[in-house]
């Protein structure tokens, strides 16, 4: 059953990584292309059967999703990461890495046939609106009612984005009250930084959850507050780090390596190779230096480890990372649409390229990360395994560090496959029911709640009793999910992440992995090899 649960699970990790990862692409120093480069002299015979299937098939279909299927198709034969990227998409991609966007700025979920209100940006149009958490969005605009019924998601988000300075109004139910505001839009910054404090003293702690435009403006602002608070080391948590964009990590590298020393270099067939190298002094050149990582942490992600862990700056902990070394540049196409196409491979200071193989296909690609959970196969035995093959490195000491496959941490915390073979821990996890009711917890006890005045204070004095802890098993029952029997470790775990849930309805993200980091082997792991 846990085995099972597991490969329902396990791909949503991998869709993860394939997205972001997907979505890198760095801006290489290319050649201008030439007005012609996709010019042809006749027509091929792909373009035949386009207009073929579109002028005499049995059933109407839409240009954009033969483009589309196509296009795919013959990416996929070249790598996992190249993609076709139709023209109604092609905004909301590159979104993400601008690291923000227009709207009124709320965070929402629909919980059953209402959409809530579960935080609000502070700041942001929302906030200075009048709107809480809490509220039930009613209508947008006059007439379009969007509870009572179930209602796509992204349908709902796109009534809300819109231009700077363009006017929505939004009617809400607030308790028994009916309310109405008038939200002007404007832009919202999304952070690349999940969380930044202080575990103890002299060690900060900065979580990384991609690399998008401002991420190293974020990053030493963050880094010099830790600073200010007299840190003499630092963790860099990239667990979960798809990636992003290749020059923000290496900005961030150059703040931990001296001289000029080479960080990564990219080279392709048709792109000569370039050289990204430290370029100022670092503002923490000195000072131990751990970086946590895991199996989904890639592309960019694994620019910046491999390139502190060749030059022995920090000591890398966690799990092999996925192992993407494949560089992407986007192309604007005639239609609208984009392709973001492999142009280079990138390497670590040492020469490493650690792409993981991807000749046996795209279904043998996915496979490979589902296995490094498998309950039978031990991450430490497949590792092992991977390392009989894999290219060995030498460092300037003579430690050996390894090309293919990912980065290989210097020291390797399990996966505990033991806690994911209980259905009843996977379907919780597979669901909503923990921040829905951790959401449901924070609105009926928010004046108790208050008088926590930080993450820290709430991390050392609270701790869910067992009237929220049956409450929690009534609303999972509501959701279909039985938890009348569970162990005692489960418990512990399932109740860890519901407080650090109710800190992240409180102080946000920054608020759940000061609760969360508490309970998790790796962080700990961390905090013992860098005091």
């Amino acid at each position: 059953m846990g085995s099972k649960k597991l490969q329902v699970w396990l791909p949503l990790l991998f869709a993860v990584v394939m997205i972001v990862g997907i979505m890198i692409g760095f801006q290489l120093k290319e050649k201008t292309m030439s007005p012609r480069f996709f010019s042809f002299s006749q027509r091929s015979s792909l373009q035949e059967l386009t207009e073929l299937i579109k002028n005499r098939y049995v059933d109407k279909v839409q240009a954009d999703s033969i483009n589309e299927l196509v296009s795919n198709q013959l990416l996929q034969h070249l790598d996992p990461h190249s993609v076709f990227i139709p023209s109604n998409d092609l905004a909301a991609v590159n979104e993400d890495m601008m690291g923000n966007f227009q709207g009124i700025g709320i965070e929402f979920r629909q919980i059953r046939d209402t959409v809530h209100v579960m935080n609000i940006i502070a700041g942001g149009p929302a906030e200075k609106a009048g709107l809480q958490i809490g509220d039930q969005l009613l209508f947008v605009g006059d007439t379009i009612g969007i509870t009572g019924k179930e209602v796509d998601i992204i349908k709902i988000r796109k009534l809300f984005r819109g231009s700077v300075g363009s006017k929505v109004k939004v009617r809400f139910k607030r308790g028994a009250v009916i309310k109405e505001v008038l939200i002007t839009r404007d832009v919202i910054l999304v952070s690349s930084i999940d969380a930044a404090y202080m575990p103890s003293p002299g060690v900060g702690y900065i979580r990384i959850n991609k690399f998008a435009e401002r991420t190293y403006e974020e990053f030493m602002q963050q880094l010099e507050k830790l600073q200010a608070a007299k840190m003499e080391s630092l963790i860099i948590d990239l667990r979960g780090n798809g990636g992003g964009l290749m020059k923000e990590a290496v900005d961030i590298a150059d703040e931990f390596l001296s001289d000029d020393k080479l960080i990564v270099y990219t080279e392709g067939e048709h792109t000569p190779r370039m050289d990204y190298r430290a370029k100022r002094p670092g503002l923490f050149e000195k000072g131990k230096l751990v970086v946590l990582i895991d199996e989904t942490s890639a592309s960019a992600s694994e620019v910046l480890a491999g390139a502190l862990q060749d030059w022995e700056r920090a000591t890398i902990i966690g799990r092999r990372s996925f192992g993407k070394g494949l560089v992407q540049q986007q192309f604007q196409l005639s239609s609208g649409a984009a392709v973001r196409l492999t142009v280079a491979r990138y390497y670590t200071p040492l020469g490493r390229n650690i792409q993981k193989p991807y000749e046996a296909g795209i279904g043998k690609y996915k496979e490979e990360l589902m296995a490094r959970f498998h309950p039978t196969d031990s991450t430490k035995k497949l590792d092992s395994i991977l390392l009989l093959t894999a290219k060995v490195y030498k460092t300037a000491s003579g430690k050996r560090v390894y090309g293919g496959g990912g980065i290989t941490p210097d020291s390797t915390v399990l996966f505990d496959s033991s806690l994911f073979k209980r259905a009843s821990v996977v379907q919780i996890l597979m669901s909503a029911g923990l921040s829905d009711y951790a959401y449901q917890v924070y609105l009926s006890n928010k004046s108790y709640f208050a008088t926590f005045k930080t993450p820290e204070s709430f991390n050392a004095l609270y701790q869910p009793d067992e009237m929220v802890w049956s409450g929690f098993i009534r609303f999972l029952a509501k959701e279909g999910i039985l938890l009348d029997k569970i162990d005692l470790s489960s418990k512990i775990f399932i109740s860890n992440r519901l407080k650090a849930m109710i800190s992240r309805q409180i102080w946000r993200s920054n608020g759940y992995f000061i609760v969360a980091n508490e309970a998790d082997q790796t962080f700990k792991k961390a905090l013992k090899t860098i005091k």
